[in-house]
């Protein structure tokens, strides 16, 4: 972030990480790392609860540096904002394990909040794209009376595949991963979109902003 500069962890392996499982060093590896000295990072609840380092519960990122951003030029109200609790709110969700590895899994405005649980919208878009016959995905929350929200999908077929995605081929795909323990069961969108193209902003991003617009409300 450019309120963190000049940088708040490093990705490298520590010296005594058992060595020969080359998944378990790819994980480390392709984690956000573990913090630099007279950083102090916690992951918190939206109560300011700090969260266990277990490698499961994920919560927001807060932040202590001393060269941290301390406020915005002319904003009163955004910067009380970045450090409400007293800590600069990075608005990126994340879990730390035990060693002490970040893993950032989703940003607060992206992450649905569904039966008590946050589900990560990056994670299910990783398992949705891995099915056959899905060529993109985009997952955002919509507004649900029982469960405050539910991961709605939209996807774009491959044009050209062995065979045609449809819900009950993804939803099939997704139950392998929920019987793992990978995902939880409010994780499986109950409503599919099938889509010829996703939204995207000027850089190429998915613009979860327009799909919550057209979606959000359904």
């Amino acid at each position: 972030m450019s309120e963190t500069g000049p940088l708040i962890s490093v990705a490298h392996l520590e010296a005594d990480l058992p060595t020969g499982n080359i998944d378990d060093e790819i994980e480390h590896r392709t984690k956000m790392g573990r913090v630099v000295p007279l950083v102090d990072l916690k992951i918190v609840d939206p109560e300011m609860n700090e969260l266990p380092r277990d490698g499961v519960a994920v919560g927001e990122i807060v932040l202590r540096a001393p060269w941290l951003t301390q406020a915005y030029l002319h904003n009163e109200d955004a910067s009380e904002q970045l450090w409400a609790g007293g800590y600069l709110h990075t608005n990126d969700i994340a879990n730390v394990d035990p060693r002490g590895y970040v893993q950032i899994t989703d940003r607060i405005k992206d992450v649905i909040k569904t039966g008590g649980e946050w589900v990560s919208s990056l994670e299910v878009e990783d398992i949705i794209s891995q099915c056959p016959g899905v060529r993109e995905v985009a997952v955002v929350g919509v507004k649900d009376e029982k469960w405050g929200e539910r991961p709605l999908a939209v996807v774009v077929r491959e044009a050209q595949a062995d065979e045609t995605a449809d819900e009950g081929k993804i939803a099939d795909h997704m139950k392998a991963f929920l019987s793992k323990g990978i995902i939880s069961k409010f994780a499986i969108p109950q409503q599919f979109k099938f889509v010829e193209q996703l939204p995207k902003t000027s850089v190429g991003k998915l613009d979860k902003k327009a799909l919550r617009k057209t979606y959000g409300d359904q």
